[in-house]
């Protein structure tokens, strides 16, 4: 009897309160607890499917949740089982708590607590004792509040995110995620009535640990819901079949380095919305583990892969294991600055072709060279003599690109990565020709945008993960759409690793100085994607070559993407598809002009249009000149031969349209100069 005492007298005061004239000003008054909580921050796919979510500040998962995103079956459920008048009292249900009073009075005992769900929700917002008459008292005063306040919807989601389910969790959401591995959105019968009947008692039926209990009370609410007309019997009787959980399932952690990037950055946001794709991120993650134990101790792996269409990033692995010491699987080796070994190469052959210095079918020497000082060597020391640019390319050569390199300039191609969004490291104040071969710093997120600007007919891909990202209006210009479509076209010729499919992906590989680090880039016509291998700690790796380890992972992970890769663009209008007897003599034979003829008196400058200048055409036709030099003279746009065999230097040329373009002017002894002009 004396525990439904306090019950009866917070019942006789409720009722003298009824009726003092003062009662509307006694609730009007009623000072109401914060309504708004700290909720877990989370992060959202593309599609809204949750990617990760973070504790609140006191440790607990508190995920908030509207009443759109919950179950109508459960809300149903609930109500009946626990306010059955919850649409038609004001807080209070006089009629469950005469009930209770009398319940408690005939049996010596509380039976039923009398509470509705407003008055739960009071409990909840104050968190205070409500056993003593004055803590029920003022579970009633803030009940009636609320009331007033606030709409019937509004308490009701008051309730699905602030009821306790046991442990650290918190709201029906948090609840789902940790017992069932899902949203809230779509419950069976028995995962909703498993729901309903945790918060009454959540430490004593957590299903992790008391997995009878849980069970019981499920069952229970099960057994009421066909007398309150809720659910049939052949339901009851299939929910019950259905096991309760026994564990809790870990909330999703995908992308953890992106992630913690992302509220670093933004710490302020409740809610982050990514452009990424959860279903292939949890993919990508497995295969990544799988790749690095099969590689070995300490190893870890990074891959990414981004619609080079639009700029979007689908899915960003860091590691091998967020939590994997052993591999420091806490670094994120997307964003690391490793040695990127061969993969800078298409860019270089790239922006030969762009200057006129070369075409895939003009011949280059493969053999022992020395520049000044700097001796590079092949990866298999062996030497291919005169060999063709595209299979220089293919074939990965050194000596070719170092020759090309020193006729472009480091600082050119410095430039270009800058274009493309690549963000470099390199010892020292002027890069020298190394940075060719790997001597440079870059990362795979780096890596990423430039061959996003490869496979985009060479304009800069604005690479974002924030689908609210804040994008730049012009693409920058890092090659010619031709010399673009050259370089994707030796890419996609380069055979397969063993094992993978000819598909036509155009990829290239690379392995930097020690064997510290495995590269594979590729892209089809509409994906672009990475691949890094390695040790975290910069330590060689003996053996490990990039088209032996990183190569069939890149393959995977485009099988991963899609069934069927996307056809590369067919080439420009204005690409000049010949073999090398149709070539222009000096695009016939590699010759390192800007070296050879640096100091000739007599060597061909382009006396107009000067190098910087901004020309207005309407038609397209452009006035060149030339100054000194022997004819017959060549000219290219972007490498592009535009005229050929002239013998005079006054010209008129037709170009494609608006933009920057490079002129390059070739003498008949293969000397050259070049200006690059803005077309408006």
């Amino acid at each position: 009897m004396r525990r439904a005492a306090p019950f009866v007298l917070a019942l006789a005061l409720f009722a003298a309160a009824l009726g003092r004239d003062g009662f509307d000003r006694w609730v009007d008054t009623t000072v109401l607890p914060p309504l708004v909580v700290e909720t877990s921050v989370e992060m959202l796919d593309r599609n809204g499917t949750l990617l990760r979510a973070y504790t609140v500040a006191d440790g607990r998962w508190r995920l908030d949740v509207s009443l759109d995103g919950v179950d109508p079956r459960y809300l149903d459920m609930l109500i009946a089982y626990e306010d059955k008048r919850f649409y038609r009292h004001h807080g209070v249900d006089p009629v469950a708590m005469l009930r209770a009073v009398g319940q408690a009075l005939r049996n010596g005992r509380i039976i039923s607590g009398g509470s509705t769900l407003t008055m739960q929700v009071a409990r909840l917002l104050e968190n205070g004792p409500t056993g003593e008459w004055h803590g029920k008292l003022r579970q009633l005063r803030l009940a009636l509040a609320l009331e007033r306040h606030l709409t019937k919807q509004q308490i009701l989601a008051l309730y699905v995110n602030r009821a306790p389910f046991g442990g650290n969790l918190e709201g029906v959401r948090a609840a789902t995620f940790a017992y069932f591995g899902k949203e809230p959105r779509r419950l069976t019968p028995a995962e909703a009535a498993l729901m309903v009947a945790l918060p009454q008692s959540p430490e004593r039926r957590r299903p992790d640990r008391y997995h009878g209990a849980a069970h019981d009370a499920r069952d229970r609410v099960l057994a009421r819901m066909v007398g309150d007309g809720v659910l049939t019997d052949d339901t009851r009787r299939a929910a019950m079949t259905e096991p309760v959980p026994d564990r809790r399932i870990d909330f999703p952690r995908l992308a953890a380095h992106l992630t913690d990037r992302l509220r670093s950055e933004d710490p302020s946001a409740q809610i982050h919305r990514l452009t990424l794709e959860a279903a292939l991120q949890a993919r990508l993650e497995t295969l990544a583990e799988r790749a690095a134990h099969e590689a070995g101790r300490r190893q870890s792996i990074a891959i990414m892969v981004a619609d080079h269409t639009t700029g979007e990033i689908l899915a960003s692995v860091g590691s091998a294991g967020y939590a994997d010491d052993d591999r420091e699987g806490f670094v994120d080796m997307t964003r690391a600055m490793r040695s990127p070994g061969s993969t800078l190469k298409p860019l270089i052959y790239g922006l030969a072709f762009d200057r006129g210095l070369a075409h895939p079918e003009t011949l280059i020497e493969d053999r022992p060279t020395a520049f000044a000082g700097y001796t590079p060597q092949n990866f298999d020391g062996a030497f291919r003599g005169t060999i063709r640019i595209r299979d220089a390319l293919a074939l990965s050569l050194n000596i070719p690109v170092v020759k090309l390199l020193d006729a472009l300039g480091p600082a050119r191609l410095l430039v270009h990565l800058r274009r493309a969004g690549t963000a470099t490291e390199f010892p020292g104040t002027n890069p020298g020709l190394a940075v060719a071969l790997g001597g440079i710093g870059v990362s795979l997120d780096g890596l990423i945008r430039l061959y996003a600007s490869l496979a985009h007919g060479g304009a800069a891909v604005p690479i974002h993960v924030r689908q609210d990202a804040d994008l730049p209006a012009r693409p920058r210009k890092v090659l010619s759409p031709e010399s673009a479509w050259m370089v994707a076209d030796i890419l996609s010729d380069i055979p397969p690793p063993p094992g993978a499919a000819r598909n036509g992906l155009a990829y290239k590989t690379g392995t930097s100085y020690g064997h510290r680090d495995a590269w594979a880039l590729g892209f089809d016509g509409t994906h672009v994607a990475g691949v890094w291998m390695g040790r975290p700690d910069g330590t060689p790796v003996p053996g490990a070559f990039g088209g032996e380890v990183a190569a069939p992972i890149l393959f995977e992970t485009f099988a991963l993407l899609k069934s069927r890769l996307d056809r590369l663009p067919a080439p420009p209008p204005s690409t000049l598809i010949v073999g090398h007897a149709g070539l222009p003599d000096p695009l016939k034979h590699f010759r390192p002009r800007d070296a050879a003829f640096a100091d000739d008196p007599d060597a061909p400058t382009v006396a107009f249009p000067p190098d910087g200048a901004i020309l207005e055409t309407s038609d397209h036709l452009l006035t060149v000149k030339v100054r000194d030099g022997a004819p017959p003279f060549t000219w290219l746009a972007d490498g592009r031969p535009v005229l050929t065999r002239s013998h005079d230097r006054n010209a008129v040329i037709e170009l494609s349209g608006p933009g920057f373009v490079t002129l390059s002017v070739i003498d008949a002894k293969g000397r050259a100069a070049r200006t690059t002009v803005q077309l408006d």
